[in-house]
């Protein structure tokens, strides 16, 4: 069962300037986090047009469930959640979720 934590940012002040402090500068510090598996992100777009509630999100993936508690008590994600306030100007919603699969769908 892999843990993950669910990361979404409202839409920023500035999206280009979010989006590259997010790439050049954030993302190195959350890929340092012990124990992170996958880290993926994107911007977020709203089904049948209109404004998204979020501009992206982000899931950071762990193996396991104390795996991903390590990670979150590391010195590296307390540096990487301090960042946020530095670039997320729109607010953060942030939670974690056990991931559960029902296989391939075709």
């Amino acid at each position: 069962m892999t843990a993950v934590v669910v990361v979404c940012y409202g839409r920023p002040e500035d999206p280009d300037a979010f989006e590259a402090y997010y790439r050049d500068v954030h993302l190195p510090l959350a890929r340092a986090v012990p124990g992170l598996s996958r880290l993926t992100w994107g911007r977020c777009a709203a089904l049948g047009g209109g404004e998204p509630r979020y501009h992206m999100v982000a899931r950071l993936e762990f193996p396991d469930a104390a795996t991903m508690s390590a990670g979150l008590a590391s010195t590296e994600m307390t540096a990487a959640g301090r960042d946020v306030r530095n670039f997320a100007t729109g607010g953060v919603t942030m939670f974690t979720q056990e991931e559960q699969s029902v296989g391939s769908c075709s």
